[in-house]
Order: C-alpha cells, then sequence, then structure tokens
C-alpha cells in the first residue's frame, strides 16, 4: 500500500475523497490544490485520522508552483510513493459554441497538467517504485455529445496512461487511469460553456448519480492494489465499453438513437 501520498485538486470532490480513503488505510497525504481555505479544511479532516497531512498550492498550469509542491514533499515526506493526477476542469457545448481558447484551456488543465506533473515528480517515483493514478473520465472512452473538449481531454488521458504504463514498466512505476461515469461532485462548479444551458444539464446529470465520490474512490483504491490499468466505476460504463468494443457500428447507432433528446434538451436543435 502507498505510504506517502499526492492528490492534486484534493481540496474538494473527488480529490477530498480519494484523500480521505489512502489516509483511512494509513497514508500521509499532500493535499494539492489552488483554494487554500477548502484544501486547509480537508487537511484538518486528515490530520483526525491520524496521519501526516500538509495543504500545498498548486496550480498544474504552472512549473514553479509544481516544483514548489516537489521541494515541499522531499521536505515533508523524503519521497513519494503515489502521485494521484485528479485536478480537472469541465467544458460543454456543441462544436460552434465551444472556442479555441476554451479547447486550450481544457487542454491545458486536464491534459498538460498531467504531463508537468510527471515530468517532475516520475523521478521520486523511480527511487521508490511508485505508482500512479490519472483521472480521466467515462467520457474518454464513450462519450455522449457536446462534451467535444472535455472527452478529448479525458481521452488523451486515458492514451497518455497507457502509454506511461509502457514506457515505465522498466522502473516498477505502476499507473492506473480511473474513468468514471457521472457522480455526485462539485466538478459542475468549473464548467465552461458557450452555452448558458450546458452548466444545468451537467448539473442535472451529476445530482441524478446514485454513486458517491466516496464510492469512486474506494473503487480506485482497491484497484491500485491490484494494479489494475482502466478502472471503470459504473456498470452502465463498463457495458457501454464491452458493446463499443465488441460491435462498434452498432454501438454508434443506438448511441446516435440515444442521445436525441440529449442533444435537444441542450439546446443543439431548436
Amino acid at each position: 500500500m502507498q505510504k506517502r501520498v499526492l492528490v492534486t485538486g484534493a481540496a474538494s470532490g473527488l480529490g477530498r475523497a480519494i484523500a480521505l480513503r489512502w489516509a483511512n488505510a494509513g497514508a500521509d497525504i499532500c493535499v494539492a490544490d489552488i483554494h487554500q481555505e477548502r484544501g486547509e479544511s480537508v487537511v484538518t479532516e486528515l490530520q483526525a485520522i491520524g496521519v501526516k497531512a500538509f495543504y500545498q498550492h498548486c496550480d498544474i498550469t504552472l512549473e514553479a508552483d509544481i516544483d514548489s509542491a516537489k521541494q515541499a514533499i522531499v521536505a515533508q515526506f523524503g519521497g513519494l510513493d503515489l502521485v494521484v493526477n485528479n485536478a480537472g476542469v469541465a467544458t460543454a457545448g456543441a462544436l460552434h459554441e465551444e472556442s479555441i481558447e476554451q479547447w486550450q484551456w481544457v487542454m491545458d488543465i486536464n491534459v498538460f497538467g498531467a504531463v508537468r506533473m510527471l515530468q517532475s515528480f516520475v523521478p521520486l517515483l523511480q527511487e521508490s517504485q511508485g505508482y500512479i493514478l490519472n483521472v480521466a473520465s467515462q467520457a474518454g472512452i464513450t462519450t455522449v455529445p457536446l462534451l467535444g473538449s472535455y472527452a478529448a481531454s479525458k481521452a488523451a488521458m486515458v492514451s497518455f496512461s497507457e502509454t506511461m504504463r509502457l514506457e515505465l514498466a522498466d522502473d516498477n512505476i505502476g499507473v492506473s487511469v480511473l474513468c468514471p461515469g457521472f457522480f455526485k461532485t462539485n466538478l459542475d462548479e468549473s464548467v465552461r460553456s458557450g452555452n448558458p444551458a450546458m452548466k444545468a444539464v451537467v448539473t442535472k446529470l451529476l445530482d441524478r448519480s446514485n454513486i458517491s465520490a466516496d464510492d469512486v474512490a474506494d473503487a480506485a483504491f482497491k484497484a491500485v492494489q491490484k494494479q489494475q490499468f482502466m478502472i471503470l466505476t459504473h456498470p452502465d460504463g463498463r457495458k457501454a465499453n464491452l458493446l463499443k468494443r465488441l460491435l462498434p457500428g452498432y454501438y454508434l447507432k443506438m448511441m446516435t438513437k440515444g442521445t436525441q433528446k440529449f442533444r435537444r434538451t441542450a439546446g443543439q436543435k431548436k
């Protein structure tokens, strides 16, 4: 089990749940986030469990912040066993509604943020023969309309994770990629869209799920201990992924028909 853990985006939502799950198993945690008040609140929760924890301001778009986090972790923990690339944002909208600036924004955080993190922290993981958990999304493997930039960023995370799993094998560094479907979290706070209706649509999809962030974190913890590569947390997601792999033509026809209402609700069709 990983004893020294860094979680980005750990001040709330899934990041907080992941931090708590590993802490409950005895891990010390670096809570890396841009929201200090929330982050320090999570640190208090972790310390109440009896583990060592500290908050580190870290904007994953800034190499200087990442370098500072690395120095702090070495000072506090003496090394690192697990990097959880959880920090991310959401975008939504039809092709004509998403500006290039919006595409660049989501890619810079969801994809390049993870790349920056690993370029900095892999040397520490080489020392400990540690582990990487990248948080992608079900949208990265089986998506729906109006999530072009978000789904593309998460698909990139899946592919990047597979590449790292192979590339770092000789260093005995394991890699898993977490691909949850919609679950109750605060991801909708970060939604950017050229369509004003999309934020409400995303919020509704998150709120109606019967799966919690704690459920997703627990599934991730158990899968990482087994060194499972792709972690699909939702039964419907697992079925969709299997159908897409076995019957891709049928899958696309089914999804085209099944997402008609969603497309209209979101305002793509009047």
